[in-house]
């Protein structure tokens, strides 16, 4: 009977040595080229737990951050041969531990959301609009390539289509627009970012942009103009506005859609006239063609959902700048 308890004991302690589960590293997760930090516990069991001398592995993949970005001289016109050493860049106030890449960029993918007013304070210049619109979606979109989508709000936002390269349909989208009702512009920025450019993010660079056509004054939303920045810098999304407002004044509308192109890097523009509209839609095609991007590993990186700022200004004299502010980490 002693020796058939020490076996058994021998056994027991066998299988508790060769049972622990040997340590592998937890792959990292990549959001829209930026790396999570991963963290990897080594195995105990419950009686090390209590000693001293117990040890935590941690292993992680520098975090990348991709930033796309314009540079333009006093005139306004893109200045394209431009190199890294020209900007400074500095992210949550600090530069990156290392630039991974700087290159300029005129041929990435787009994906676009076409956001219409069609509340009744457009009706004047609703017919002019959509042909605009849909004079843009011919120049612009390259089949199997580059897709867009359509969406009219008022009090409500609706998808009239979905995300396509077929620029017929996308007409057809536009053309199938009836204006009239409140403006719930911010609540249209929001669902658009959420619900459409936030899905199938992909670990390459691709130009995410909103076109807004609107007046800009809001009197319907339930979400507010902070909440619908916020989303777009989630989404990494960026703004342009072309106000519908011909008054020839600078208005409360005209101010929240220059703050929302100007938050996410983009542009708002106003157009007095009805033929300056075109000009505005081909002064964006320009610039989605012309842009730089910069990847780089933040210093102090936590993956701790914080909300860090990016700034990168040119070190030649008279050059403009247009980056998004800052993006949100992605929380572990």
């Amino acid at each position: 009977m002693k020796y058939t308890r020490w076996y058994f004991c021998l056994i027991a302690f066998s299988l508790a040595v060769t049972g622990l589960p040997a340590q592998t590293q937890t792959p990292y997760v990549a959001t829209s080229g930026l790396a999570l930090p991963t963290v990897s516990p080594s195995s105990s069991s419950s009686a090390d737990a209590d000693q001293d001398d117990s040890v935590l592995t941690i292993r992680k993949r520098v975090s990348e951050v991709n930033v796309l970005f314009t540079a333009t001289d006093r005139h306004g016109k893109f200045v394209r041969d431009l190199k890294q050493v020209d900007f400074t860049i500095l992210d949550d106030h600090k530069p990156p531990q290392a630039i991974v890449n700087f290159r300029r960029e005129v041929d990435l993918p787009i994906e676009l959301g076409v956001l219409v007013d069609t509340s009744g304070s457009v009706r004047g210049r609703f017919d002019f609009e959509q042909e605009a619109t849909v004079s843009f979606l011919q120049s612009t979109l390259r089949p199997k390539f580059d897709r867009a989508f359509v969406m009219g709000f008022s009090s409500h936002s609706q998808i009239t289509q979905d995300f396509t390269d077929n620029v017929k349909l996308l007409e057809t989208g536009v053309h199938s627009l009836r204006d009239g009702g409140g403006t719930a512009l911010y609540d249209a920025i929001y669902r658009a970012c959420h619900d459409k450019l936030m899905k199938d993010k992909t670990d390459h660079p691709v130009r995410r942009a909103i076109i807004v056509v609107s007046d800009g004054e809001d009197n319907q939303s339930e979400y507010t103009r902070a909440q619908a920045i916020e989303m777009a810098q989630r989404a990494e999304v960026i703004i342009y506005a072309i106000s519908t407002d011909d008054s020839g004044l600078i208005l409360r509308g005209d101010k929240s859609l220059q703050q929302l192109a100007d938050a996410t890097g983009g542009r708002a523009f106003f157009p007095y006239k009805m033929k300056d509209i075109k000009n505005s839609f081909a002064a964006i095609e320009d610039e989605l063609r012309s842009q730089y991007v910069v990847s780089y590993r933040p210093a102090d990186f936590d993956a701790d959902g914080r909300y860090r700022s990016i700034e990168i200004s040119a070190l030649k004299k008279d050059l403009q700048v247009r980056a998004r502010r800052g993006y949100y980490a992605p929380k572990q």
